[in-house]
């Protein structure tokens, strides 16, 4: 099938949208697919284009063997609110034009869209026009809910109101509508977006590259860092929605006491100036820059912890990439979010959760962790456990290519491999998601009633079932949210007695 990529972020940038999108591209590549992508020259997170690069032309590159277009746009030195929009804008005015010739000319099957920005999404509608291809937009970001709630954009009910009402009526011109957490394909229905276009669409890690080091650190030992220091690392962009300077007022009220405790800020963006002015003079806290892709293992292993800081309001808006490396490296991690927000929720069995901007939780989260090796350690080996279950990279990814393909019916869907029945006494039922009680009751009544699903992940399971064709219990386990044994033993302890019960009545 032919694919049509289009985001503002790409490929060689290191961190954020643009490595996800250059890793599913060169993916799909690989399976045989054939993929064109219109992105901009990277910039992120420095806000500098790259070197070789320019922002004022368009040219043509091959990366991994994939056809990649840039496109001018405007990198503002300091981004704020309207010079961001201007910003996004300048990349969708440019793009357009490129857009609607790979419409009318390649005619590709897909045209796949991601957020940010959105302004592309009008794009993106007007190119599958030309050709009748299908569409899908994927959200890593909702920006401009992002926008409102971080005072980016004015806080004016009406453009609020008008804003929303427009992102509505284009998402659900899509076939499809994707994003990355649970929490965010929730907000896709309370926007009103038909739920049946919607898909769960995770980010992923390469558990293989990125693990657990069993020797000691080589990065330590260049930086210098004694084998008895504990170091708290954050890694990642280092932009205002990230709420980092909290790290640094942490590390000021650790600095007498625990002298061998060391925060490491590794990380480009346009807060960095700031935060180095604010840490000027302080011993124990270093920067570090960006580190090359051949590094990034061993920088995540460089940490005793991971620090996650968020901004309270942006905690369900976005769900920070960062997290899955950390997890995959088999440290703990600290996250400074709300109780019971979707971050919350993966931290509490493999980190510490704090309220955001109290630095003296934080201070305390990583004392606890430093002088508590033990706990340290089993926090580190859930949270390598958590990701290797749910966001394994060819896992995740397979499961995308299939729902993808899935857009066009197709004799590739009959020769797709499956699990084995679960139910296999109840395989007819089951199918079409229905026990043979009186009531008809379906099984995933039972899952969520049970506890062992969510309404929603039921919800998303049942969205997947209807593209796919696949079985309810395929889909769950698949998404690994449960096991065949669980669902095995709630078959045989709960439906089949029920189901009994009701037949001899």
């Amino acid at each position: 099938m032919r694919f049509l990529i289009y985001g503002i972020n790409y490929a060689p940038e290191l961190t954020g949208v643009g490595k996800y999108t250059g890793e599913m591209t060169e993916w799909l590549k690989a399976q045989g697919h054939e993929v064109r992508v219109v992105t901009a020259p990277p910039y992120y997170p420095a806000w500098q284009i790259g070197a070789g690069y320019s922002a004022r032309r368009y040219c043509k590159e091959f990366l991994q063997g994939v056809e990649v277009w840039r496109c001018p746009l405007w990198i503002p030195r300091q981004p704020s609110g309207l010079k961001r929009i201007l910003h996004l804008a300048s990349f969708a005015i440019s793009s357009l034009p490129l857009m609607l010739w790979q419409g009318l000319f390649w005619r590709p099957d897909v045209v796949f869209v991601v957020e940010p920005a959105f302004f592309c999404v009008i794009g993106a509608l007007l190119t599958s026009l030309l050709n009748g291809a299908k569409t899908w937009l994927h959200i890593q970001d909702f920006e401009i809910d992002a926008g409102f709630e971080m005072g980016i954009l004015p806080s004016s009910k009406f453009l609020r109101s008008l804003s929303m009402t427009i992102e509505r009526w284009l998402m659900n011109r899509f076939n499809r509508v994707s994003t990355i957490s649970d929490r965010m394909l929730n907000r896709l229905k309370v926007k009103g977006v038909d739920m049946s276009k919607c898909v769960y669409f995770p980010n992923w890690v390469d558990t293989d590259n990125i693990y657990p080091l069993q020797k000691t650190n080589i990065l330590r030992n260049l930086l210098d860092i004694p084998s008895d220091t504990f170091v708290a690392l954050y890694s990642g962009s280092m932009v205002e929605k990230q709420g980092l300077d909290i790290l640094i007022s942490a590390a000021k009220l650790l600095a007498t006491d625990y002298p061998k405790i060391l925060f490491v800020l590794c990380g480009e963006g346009s807060a960095k100036k700031r935060l180095l002015k604010l840490a000027t003079g302080m011993c124990n806290i270093r920067f570090l820059d960006l580190q090359p892709s051949e590094r990034l293992n061993a920088l995540l292993n460089l940490a005793n912890v991971h620090l996650l800081p968020q901004i309270p309001d942006a905690a369900d808006l976005v769900m920070p990439s960062k997290l899955l490396g950390m997890c995959a490296s088999g440290q703990p991690v600290i996250g400074t979010v709300h109780y019971g927000t979707q971050v919350a929720e993966l931290l509490k069995n493999c980190g510490i959760v704090v309220s955001p901007g109290d630095v003296t939780a934080i201070s305390n989260a990583i004392v606890y962790l430093a002088t508590h090796p033990d706990q340290c350690h089993k926090l580190g080996q859930a949270a390598r456990q958590l990701t290797v279950d749910r966001w394994h990279k060819e896992k995740v990814l397979q499961q995308f290519e299939r729902k993808l393909v899935a857009l066009y019916p197709s004799p590739i869907l009959e020769n797709i491999s499956v699990a084995p029945a679960i139910f296999s006494s109840l395989e007819t039922d089951i199918q079409k998601n229905i026990l043979p009680t009186a009531q008809n009751k379906p099984i995933g009544s039972y899952l969520v009633e049970s506890g062992l699903i969510t309404k929603l992940q039921l919800d998303i399971a049942l969205t997947d079932q209807q593209i796919t064709g696949m079985r309810l219990g395929e889909i769950i386990v698949e998404y690994s949210w449960l096991n065949q044994l669980t669902i095995d033993e709630l078959m045989s302890n709960v439906v089949l007695p029920e189901r009994e019960a009701i037949l001899k009545q």
